[in-house]
């Protein structure tokens, strides 16, 4: 085993969710994953958890959206929910061998498997607002992956492991000095009535009167780096362009423009895969507006790998999801769809809080 996933597991047992005597700890994750897996497992029976795992097969779940009806797409275990209210602690542990396998599959077929789904992602959203539910979510490196990257496997995995600071002899001490660095900009956040984003093609501006600031620290994504709120449903106005392709279920939608009016997309245009994108935006009453306004502040991280876990982190960034939004934050956008797509403000970009300028190509002004 590499000691770095050894120093993985143990981050996110005992950093990321702080697994303690008792817990109903829940870990998931593809038959890809099992190192990962196993060594979670390991380290949060030692911790005196209940642990479960479920091995699930994406195989089975593309069958499911090749051949099965609507009355079959629609179903899922009932027991998931009453599992869900009974876990203290979760793990989500992602490694798509195949990270295309859905992109010939009809997306309204993915729609309605969603949309029945939508009670179990409120649960959990719930749950985690009221900080009931501990949950992180990471990646265990495969081949795929790498190829979206455009690395060979060996480079991924240092990639990741360097991002998620495993490559360091204590992790959790170099987080905990993240979320010292980033509380400066949840502070200079903190009370911020709007918004407003000019790049290329871009002038935006939100609403986040009222709306609470999150500082992510590795104690939901692994690796993080961001700070996020919710804005107000009705706020956005004015139009973005996202730098880099925006991928869903393997589809990968390049060169969005969006234009916003009274918090709802009016206009939405793609060079590739415009019509998914439209079908996406129109998926249920929520999936029109933004869920998510956020700020990539992992410097570790710079250049684009086609996975958000670490794309949506990338230091001199900010990403916006459309969709259900962070009850934590004081979001009240509900939806089956939650997609973030990131504008890059590294070589031209510029935000304003409440008229002033506080970040200027890449570069916070604190």
């Amino acid at each position: 085993m590499d000691i770095r996933i050894e120093r993985l597991a143990d981050l996110l047992v005992r950093y990321s969710n702080k697994v303690r005597r008792g817990d109903v700890v829940e870990i998931h994750g593809p038959p890809a994953a099992v190192p990962l897996i196993e060594a979670v497992y390991r380290k949060a029976l030692a911790a005196g958890a209940l642990v479960r795992a479920e091995l699930s097969l994406p195989s089975l779940v593309e069958i499911l959206l090749r051949h099965g009806n609507d009355a079959q797409l629609k179903y899922w275990r009932p027991t998931l929910l009453k599992d869900l209210r009974d876990t203290q602690c979760f793990f989500e542990i992602w490694a798509d061998e195949n990270t295309r396998a859905h992109t010939s599959i009809d997306p309204a077929r993915e729609q309605i498997r969603q949309r029945a789904r939508r009670p179990l992602r409120d649960l959990f959203m719930k749950r985690a607002a009221e900080k009931k539910l501990r949950w992180v979510g990471t990646i265990y490196p495969t081949h795929g992956m790498a190829q979206d990257a455009e690395m060979s496997l060996a480079e991924y995995t240092d990639f990741f492991l360097r991002a998620c600071k495993c490559d360091r002899p204590n992790p959790v001490a170099a987080w905990k000095d993240v979320e010292r660095r980033q509380r400066q900009v949840v502070r200079r956040l903190t009370g911020a009535k709007t918004i407003r984003v000019v790049a290329p093609d871009t002038d935006l501006t939100l609403s986040v009167t009222g709306r609470k600031w999150e500082n992510c620290c590795g104690t939901e994504n692994m690796p993080d780096g961001e700070v996020f709120t919710s804005p107000l449903e009705n706020s956005a106005a004015g139009t973005i362009r996202f730098s880099f392709p925006a991928i869903h279920d393997g589809r990968e939608v390049q060169d969005i423009r969006l234009t916003f009016r009274q918090g709802r997309v009016v206009e939405a245009a793609a060079a590739k895969n415009e019509d998914y994108l439209r079908k996406m935006i129109a998926l249920d009453e929520g999936s029109c507006r933004p869920g998510e306004f956020a700020f990539g502040l992992n410097d570790d991280i710079q250049r684009f790998t086609r996975d958000i876990l670490f794309d949506e982190k990338i230091g001199g960034t900010l990403h916006i999801a459309l969709g259900a939004a962070f009850p934590e934050t004081g979001g009240k956008n509900k939806s089956a769809l939650h997609w973030d797509m990131i504008c890059d403000l590294r070589q031209a970009g510029e935000v304003f809080v409440d008229g002033k300028r506080v970040f200027k190509n890449g570069k916070w002004i604190l």
